[in-house]
């Protein structure tokens, strides 16, 4: 039996972070879609992220002069490998985390600061002036959501006693809690709401990039592969702060509200197990066109001091008031 789900969790562990790629790449296609239709565009077509990977890695890979060069080259292998092992972290529809026991929640967090941190040594291991002034951008942004990330985070942990995201997920947070509790949480998720886009560097919270002010700011120097593993990063760190957002508060499976039958495998019926999987995507791309396509459109950059603040003040107070009501909650409980 352990010889069996050894094999079992080598295999997830080959197979995530390809699915990753994928269902990343998949879902950047359907955000730029999505956010053409409402900005009245044509737009490219889903499966255009594909194309772009392809085009990028065919490219010849220039390395500036002025660069540190194993920083510039390992930068977006960091940022990679970071974002796909935090995959293996968290739970994929009706599936566990593979690396369960292993790590917990404080763990991905710390994986998620890691492509940010890998951006900004990139940028400035290139030795351009747009991208230094894209790299301290990165970081001040970086030091500004990961406050109400983290109170989000530890109110959850605290809520359940527990920082293993597995036992989070699988029972949903707001059977834990009574009406102040709950409308506590709403606070909390509308925090970490605004966080997904500043984590995936989207418009309003994209002035590290900022082309129109620093000519693509950090990755101004950039190109082929290395611009295609970065862009690659990008795309699987949209799945996994999706991801993660499902596991702190809607981990609900279809088959936990619907009776399904038929034949079984590994201890799940098949059909229950398609219906989760389905109802884990819609999930995921729900979250990302509200997260992040909605926010797109109906904003603009803001400047990196407004956007520093935006964290730093209103979403912390709003996460700390969201903690208080849980604290209270849990102590009238």
């Amino acid at each position: 039996m352990n010889l069996e789900r050894l094999l079992v969790t080598l295999i997830f562990v080959i197979i995530i972070p390809f699915l990753g790629i994928f269902l990343g790449l998949l879902y950047k296609g359907f955000d730029r879609k999505i956010t053409a239709m409402m900005q009245s565009r044509i737009g490219p077509p889903w499966r255009q992220p594909f194309r772009d990977i392809r085009k990028l890695f065919m490219k010849e890979t220039i390395i500036p002069e002025g660069a540190v060069p194993w920083v510039f080259n390992g930068a977006p292998l960091i940022a990679l490998a970071a974002s796909l092992i935090a995959l293996l972290y968290l739970p994929l529809g009706p599936f566990e985390p593979v690396m369960e026991g292993f790590g917990d929640l404080i763990l991905i967090l710390y994986l998620l600061a890691i492509p940010a941190v890998a951006m900004a040594m990139g940028g400035l291991a290139s030795g351009s002036p747009y991208a230094t002034v894209g790299s301290q951008r990165e970081l001040v942004l970086m030091m500004s959501y990961e406050l109400p990330l983290a109170i989000a985070a530890v109110t959850i942990a605290w809520r359940f006693e527990t920082f293993s995201l597995g036992t989070i997920a699988s029972t949903p947070v707001w059977n834990l809690v009574g009406p102040v509790g709950a409308l506590g949480l709403v606070f909390i998720a509308v925090a970490l709401f605004t966080v997904l886009p500043g984590e995936l560097s989207r418009v309003p919270f994209d002035q590290a990039e900022a082309e129109t002010e620093l000519a693509g700011g950090l990755f101004v120097e950039y190109s082929g592969r290395n611009l295609g593993v970065f862009y690659l990063a990008e795309a699987v760190k949209l799945v996994v702060v999706g991801t993660l957002m499902i596991a702190l508060f809607f981990p609900h499976n279809l088959s936990s509200w619907v009776s399904f039958g038929g034949p079984e495998i590994y201890g799940f019926v098949i059909l229950e197990l398609m219906a989760d999987i389905a109802f884990f995507l819609l999930k995921l791309l729900v979250i990302i066109f509200i997260a992040v396509s909605v926010v797109r459109v109906a904003l603009a950059r803001f400047q990196i001091d407004k956007a520093s603040y935006f964290y730093w003040v209103p979403m912390t107070l709003l996460g700390l008031l969201g903690t208080v009501l849980v604290v209270m909650d849990g102590a009238i409980i």
